[in-house]
């Protein structure tokens, strides 16, 4: 039986259980834990996992954080049999020793989760469930253990063998194109007609990947401007008008304009480094031509960094930083001040960081897949967003697909970031 039959069976199996107890007194939280955790057949399991996510998506604030709480306080391991465990590996540290310790080990929540997603729908709820933890642990971080769980699991339910490449076009579903709308987070979709400007021209393309539980539901899609040169900024792209005859084999350069994560609940769970990867495969069959693969994309920490101050910068970056803030992030200033706004933003990307790392997510982000700095934009974005993020510049990054297993071992054992050679005259001296 193929797997959506058989969730459509289990589904039907869940309904026609539950109504048998349709006049019956709701069972609690606890109780249906309680059952939910005992030895009891599946359809009953998946009927009561079935109650207990309901049961949770009715509650109030106060009583989903109970709940939290009551996951990290009262389904950790047991201590006896991980002490048991671990002093039978002690005597004996084999592989078979290892594995009983390893199991003894595993906190009870995580069978929980388990079992709560055999019931149909689940995997949807245990997303909008993590979204309601991850507002939780930052005033009670004791429940980052619980949130441990929730990543454990769900990088293994969302590995890449799950997940399902689709192209978004015009012809795409409704409900698909309502939710791009909706979920765009780095160049805001005005309208349908917008909208249909992004997917619909011959040199537009829209790439989502989808998982198999979450019906209709992107996890993040990526979007792509076809072209002869790489963009200096966001108007060129989002203004170009294309004639429906276009000659492809002309395009040389494919732009990543906009790469939108769509749910909170899958936060820190990669998606974005394969979803290019095979983007990039996709790109080249249907376009041979195409050789270069470059993205447009914002600066989203540098205002930030621009208003801190630091004992161990140069007194020349210092000054230019001064010299920036003075002026605020206006259109004036770009005009009047770009030369000084782009060498501290190329020194932002090169020497701001959170450890090893750039601080900057986004430079974390395609630097770590393998790309490197290709061009620092001055006015590339004036929109108010743009110029509150980073006084409107934006950073083309390239993608050489010679070089990016070179780039990404190096930036990963060294965190050392690759950049045009035609920006070293921007450097900054500590």
């Amino acid at each position: 039986m193929a797997f959506g039959k058989f969730q459509d069976f289990l589904s039907g199996l869940v309904k026609g259980q539950r109504g048998l107890f349709s006049g019956v007194t709701p069972p609690t939280m606890d109780e249906l834990l309680e059952k939910l955790m005992g030895n009891t057949g599946e359809v009953s399991a998946a009927v009561a996992a079935r109650e207990l996510l309901d049961l949770y998506n009715q509650s109030d604030d106060d009583t989903r954080r109970a709940f939290f709480h009551d996951l990290e306080k009262n389904f950790n391991a047991n201590e006896a049999l991980v002490r048991l465990a671990y002093e039978s590996y002690s005597k004996n540290p084999s592989s078979l020793n290892l594995n009983k310790l390893s199991r003894a080990a595993e906190p009870r929540r995580h069978e929980l989760m388990r079992r709560l997603n055999q019931t149909p729908g689940a995997t949807h709820d245990l997303v909008s469930m993590r979204t309601d933890l991850l507002k939780y642990v930052k005033d009670n971080p004791e429940l980052k253990a619980v949130d441990e769980t929730f990543m454990r699991l769900f990088k293994s339910w969302f590995g890449r063998g799950f997940l399902v490449l689709q192209t978004i076009d015009w012809s795409t579903s409704a409900a698909i194109l309502e939710r791009i709308i909706r979920y765009e987070a780095v160049h805001a979709i005005k309208d349908w007609d917008d909208l249909r400007s992004r997917v619909d021209p011959p040199n537009r393309r829209c790439f989502a990947f989808f998982h198999p539980s979450l019906t209709d539901e992107p996890l993040i899609f990526v979007e792509v401007a076809l072209g002869k040169e790489v963009p200096a900024s966001i108007d060129s792209i989002l203004e170009d008008k294309v004639d429906t005859d276009t000659d492809s084999s002309q395009f040389t350069t494919a732009t990543f304009y906009s790469i939108s994560n769509c749910q909170p609940g899958l936060k820190n769970i990669t998606f974005g480094n394969f979803l290019i990867k095979q983007v990039v495969q996709e790109l080249q069959l249907e376009f041979p031509s195409i050789k270069q693969f470059v993205t447009l994309s914002p600066i989203p920490g540098f205002h930030r960094w621009l208003s801190l101050n630091s004992e161990e910068e140069s007194e020349e970056l210092a000054t230019l930083k001064a010299e920036v803030l003075a002026v605020g992030n206006t259109l004036e200033a770009v005009e009047e001040h770009g030369e000084a706004i782009r060498r501290l933003v190329f020194n932002y990307l090169i020497q701001a960081k959170k450890g090893t790392y750039p601080a900057d997510p986004v430079a974390r982000f395609h630097l770590g897949n393998g790309a490197m700095i290709h061009q620092v934009n001055i006015g590339a974005d004036l929109s108010e967003k743009g110029l509150e993020q980073s006084f409107g510049t934006m950073v083309n990054y390239l993608y050489d697909l010679r070089y990016i297993e070179r780039n990404h071992e190096s930036y990963v054992t060294e965190g050392s970031i690759e950049f045009n050679d035609k920006l070293k005259g921007l450097l900054v001296k500590l």
